[in-house]
């Protein structure tokens, strides 16, 4: 029996939900501003493995996932929010556009965003600088014409 070998690269390329989901997982993490170690013990894993899922590089398993969910104070639902979906993706998630967040949250200067964001305690104060910041970044949602 012949099996038919996957082109070179495919099969080894991280699933876009796994790093998506991992991007998420690398998400909470900051905004709790906890550390891959911290991580690790809590959900009784190495930090290379926490590394690992964070990139997409090894699937996190539905119970490690559920275990993540709460060390990191979230519904396992939440790893999965906005995930994109294309109209034209044919149900294939491979085919979905959208990989923007791991790719973001791979800087180092926007996980530093993050946390300060979090840290910010005044709900009014953290509202003028998200206004701010979307101005700047010229994002939808920014108010066109405020005072």
């Amino acid at each position: 029996m012949h099996h038919i070998k996957p082109e070179a690269g495919v099969e080894d390329a991280p699933h876009p939900i796994d790093r998506y989901v991992g991007g998420r997982i690398r998400l909470r993490r900051a905004q709790l501003g906890l550390s891959q170690s911290a991580l690790a013990v809590r959900i009784g894993v190495s930090f290379q493995a926490v590394q690992k899922y964070e990139t997409g590089a090894i699937r996190i398993s539905a119970s490690r996932l559920y275990e993540a969910s709460r060390a990191l104070k979230s519904s396992p639902g939440f790893f999965f929010e906005d995930y994109p979906e294309a109209p034209d993706s044919g149900g294939d998630p491979r085919n979905a556009a959208g990989d923007d967040l791991g790719a973001a949250l791979d800087r180092r200067e926007i996980l530093s965003l993050v946390r300060g964001y979090c840290g910010i305690r005044d709900p009014a104060l953290q509202a003028e600088i998200l206004r701010l910041v979307g101005r700047l970044g010229n994002r939808e949602g920014a108010p066109e014409n405020e005072p």
